[in-house]
């Protein structure tokens, strides 16, 4: 199951988001109501005034090991699932998405 595709400079990533969920994790993949697969993200921060989406974005940077300003959440700004973008070599993200993945679901 994957969650995530390779597109010109980067990946995109649909994520599950879990706002007050009282801590910022990364919590594996799960399926959607279609049965697509998503990656679930817990985060702290209430979904106000983009607060949720800030949050999303640096807990999916400190977990890949990339710089803040490469994660953006591009579509779905203000629902719980929501498309995000990572700046990088898309063969290498893939590579640590696929190995983080694994290590989560462990």
């Amino acid at each position: 199951m994957k969650a995530w595709g390779p597109v010109v400079g980067g990946v995109t990533l649909t994520v599950r988001v879990s706002p007050r969920g009282g801590r910022n994790a990364v919590e594996g993949l799960v399926a959607d109501a279609e049965g697509k697969p998503q990656l679930a993200v817990r985060i702290a921060a209430a979904p106000v005034d983009g607060e949720a989406n800030d949050a999303v974005e640096a807990t999916l940077a400190r977990w890949l090991g990339v710089k803040p300003g490469d994660v953006e959440v591009t579509e779905g700004e203000t629902t719980r699932s929501k498309i995000v973008t990572i700046d990088g070599d898309p063969v290498a993200l893939i590579r640590k998405l696929q190995t983080l993945t694994a290590k989560v679901a462990a």
